[in-house]
Parts: C-alpha cells; sequence; structure tokens
C-alpha cells in the first residue's frame, strides 16, 4: 500500500517521523510503518523489541502535550506498527511547531490553521468568539425575522436562544457577522466580458450583514440570468441558471466559509457559468466523496447555519449539493463542484438541453451516460472509435467541463460530471 495522508512508510528510526506523529495527532489520526522502504519494499527493524521502546521515548520526550499512540511489532516482517489517534488537547507541538499531512508529506501548518487548532483544543469555533465589536445592532436581522418566524421584535431572549449573544461574554462574531455593520469580509460579484480583462459589472458587499450580502448577491444574479418572455397572452420567467442552485450554492458559500480567512467570497459571472470559490476547505472529519454526495453534514459555523436555517436560506441535513444537482436534471451540463485545500469551487453553467458537442463527442458522452463509468478501452468498444481517437475526445469533452476522470493509472474511469 502507498503512502498516504493517513500512512507514512519509514525504512529506518529517526526524529523526522515525530513531525508526523504531531500532524497525525492534530488531524484525524494515522500510521506509520517503521521497516518498510518509500518503494513499499519491507526490510523490517533489527531488534523491534528495543526499537519500540525508542520510538515510545521519543514520541515521550518530544510531543507536547502528550500523544494517544500504539505500537506493534509484525512478527513474520519484524515490522514496527506505530499508530496515532487524533487528540482532544490540540494543537500538539513537536519542537514548538505543529504539523498537518499534505497529502503523502508532512508540513508546518500555517498561523490560520494553527489558530484553528487552538480553538479546537478549547472546543471552540471562530463564530463563537468574542465580537470585536459590542455596540452593534440588527434591524436587518430583526425585519428578516419578523418576515420569516412572525416575531414582533428581536429581543434579547430570542439573541440567546439563537446563540449570538451570552449574559457574562456579551456578542460573538456570529453576531457581528449578522449585525448591520461591521469590519469583516464578505461577497465580491465581477461580471465579465469575452475575457477576464473586461470587467462589465462590479459589486464588493462587506461590512453588513451576511443576511443583506446574500440578498445583495441574488440580486445580482437576477439581473444577468433571468428574464421575462411573452409566450402567447402569458408572461413566463425564464432562468438561465436554475435560481434554487446558486441560492443554494451562495447561501453554503456563507455558511461553510472559513471566516478567519481574510478573503471575500469571489462570485465570478459568465456569459455560459457563474463560478462561486468558497475561502476554507472541507471541515475536518469530512471527505471530498462524502461532500459530493451528501452523506454527512459537518457545519463549520453552526451558530450562521442555525439562523439560515431558520430564515428558509438552507436545509439543516447537509442537502445543498444534492439539490443544486436536482435544479439541472434536465441539463444535458451539470454543475462542477472542486475541492482545494483551502477553498472549494462551485460551477453553475447556463443550462443546455442538448451539449454543444460533436457527433463523435455526443457518441461518447452517451455511452458514458448509460454505462455511468468507463475505461477510456470500454468507451472504445461501446462507440467503435479506435484508441488514440478515444483518449482525444474524452481529453476535449474533460476540457469543457462535461465528464471528470476518476482514479488513477489501470483504474482510471471517466463519468458524466
Amino acid at each position: 500500500m502507498r503512502e498516504s495522508r493517513y500512512l507514512e512508510h519509514k525504512e529506518d528510526i529517526s526524529n523526522s517521523f515525530l513531525k508526523t506523529v504531531s500532524a497525525f495527532a492534530n488531524y484525524q489520526g494515522g500510521t506509520i510503518k517503521f521497516g518498510i522502504r518509500d518503494n513499499g519494499e519491507v526490510v523490517g527493524i533489527h531488534n523491534p523489541t528495543q526499537a519500540c521502546l525508542v520510538i515510545e521515548n521519543k514520541i515521550n520526550d518530544s510531543l507536547n502535550p502528550k500523544v494517544d499512540f500504539q505500537l506493534q511489532v509484525t512478527e513474520d516482517t519484524n515490522v514496527i506498527i506505530l499508530t496515532v489517534k487524533e487528540g482532544l488537547d490540540k494543537p500538539y507541538f513537536y519542537k514548538s511547531k505543529a504539523y498537518k499531512r499534505n497529502d503523502s508529506s508532512t508540513v508546518e501548518v500555517e498561523s490560520y490553521e494553527l489558530r484553528r487548532l487552538i480553538l479546537e483544543g478549547q472546543n471552540k469555533t471562530y463564530e463563537s468568539l468574542p465580537a470585536e465589536k459590542q455596540d452593534i445592532t440588527f434591524h436587518y436581522l430583526e425585519r428578516s425575522l419578523m418576515t420569516q418566524m412572525s416575531i414582533k421584535s428581536l429581543t434579547d431572549d430570542i439573541l440567546v436562544t439563537l446563540g449570538l449573544y451570552k449574559k457574562d461574554e456579551g456578542f460573538n462574531r456570529a453576531a457581528e457577522l449578522l449585525s448591520d455593520e461591521n469590519t469583516l469580509f464578505g461577497i465580491d460579484v465581477v461580471r465579465f466580458g469575452e475575457s477576464i480583462n473586461i470587467i462589465l459589472d462590479r459589486e464588493t458587499y462587506a461590512g453588513i450583514s451576511i443576511l443583506e450580502q446574500y440578498e445583495r448577491a441574488m440580486t445580482m444574479y437576477r439581473r444577468y440570468y433571468q428574464y421575462e418572455e411573452i409566450r402567447g397572452a402569458l408572461r413566463e420567467k425564464v432562468q438561465k441558471i436554475p435560481e434554487e442552485a446558486y441560492r443554494e450554492a451562495i447561501a453554503n458559500a456563507i455558511v461553510h466559509r472559513a471566516w478567519d480567512i481574510n478573503a471575500h467570497i469571489r462570485v465570478a459571472l459568465y456569459d455560459e457559468r457563474i463560478e462561486i470559490l468558497s475561502p476554507g476547505g472541507l471541515p475536518d472529519g469530512m471527505t471530498k466523496q462524502e461532500y459530493l454526495e451528501g452523506q454527512i453534514s459537518i457545519l463549520r459555523n453552526p451558530i450562521i447555519g442555525n439562523v439560515f436555517f431558520r430564515l428558509h436560506h438552507i436545509e439543516r441535513f447537509g442537502t445543498g449539493v444534492k439539490r443544486i444537482n436536482s435544479a439541472y436534471f434536465e441539463s444535458k451540463v451539470k454543475p462542477i463542484f472542486e475541492v482545494f485545500e483551502n477553498s472549494i469551487k462551485v460551477v453553475l453553467p447556463v443550462m443546455q438541453k442538448e451539449l454543444p458537442v460533436s457527433d463523435d463527442e455526443k457518441l461518447v458522452y452517451d455511452s458514458l451516460v448509460r454505462n455511468r463509468k468507463l475505461s477510456s478501452s470500454d468507451v472504445a468498444k461501446h462507440t467503435g472509435f479506435g484508441k488514440t481517437k478515444v483518449i482525444k475526445l474524452l481529453k476535449s469533452m474533460m476540457d469543457q467541463g462535461y465528464i471528470r476522470i476518476e482514479g488513477e493509472g489501470r483504474g482510471t474511469k471517466y463519468t458524466t460530471t
């Protein structure tokens, strides 16, 4: 088994493994196997019983605070297996530095990630920290709650119930984000022309309630992707991009973004698509597959999420991606979700009932629709095309965003987006 985010091989015992112990203790745990070379060759460890004592002493003497780990020896190979559990008392330091895994390598965490680890170790989130300003008002939030929940006014008791205020601590950062005025980042919306060098329109929503930011971003969308069409005696609303999909994407970008990253949510408007880039990758404990399939919902900002849920801007149970995909049920082109370490991008294409592709590309696409996932060799069998032609067609359609690749090497498969 090759090295990964959760597995590292060590041919022998040197202090470099201690960085990885820090990384595993800080993030989701993992395993280090001693006596295996980087290429996977098993060489074992001489006198593994003594070596286990050396490993144990190094961890106990070098890591702070204490790490929860287990050691065992594979008797037939003399491979030592070190299992490190994710800790509760984060961050875990080695030589005054905290580490994380970046794919199969170990790197020092950046300053903002260190702040998150400290908060996590204290069982806190960024939004639960005390607000920088305590003299704040909530006129926009009050109007929204009066409309959706039929309250007469926003009382202190309601603010406490929403998790925005504690009598002994005052307002928190979530309250500050929902207040009428603040000094935090927001949403930057840009409409581009034929290239990114041509800016046709731009609005930046910051320093105001995130609820107002959300509504203004919706207004910008309606300006360019909705219009009315007269059909006979009827006037019908036409949506080039489904409003439900855009609403879900914007609301989720606000609720799930990392507010400790000093950057705006970026919304790029093009003739044929909208791109929404949200600061902050996936929350710890969630995989890309779980995110795409909506298997679990981990709220990075549960206080803000609760307010948006009460106002019916989001669903509680992590159905955002599914709802976005559902809005494109009748479209041949589908949304694209890209997950990066420190950001998530959602691409919403203009709805199309038929793909603007060549006849050969359509045959390839239809074969993938019928069979869900195929290798390039299987596509060649279904279409009757040569392997070289199939590879060229697949690459062209990947570049256009109509299909995507899964796996690698002999396990490579292609599927529709």
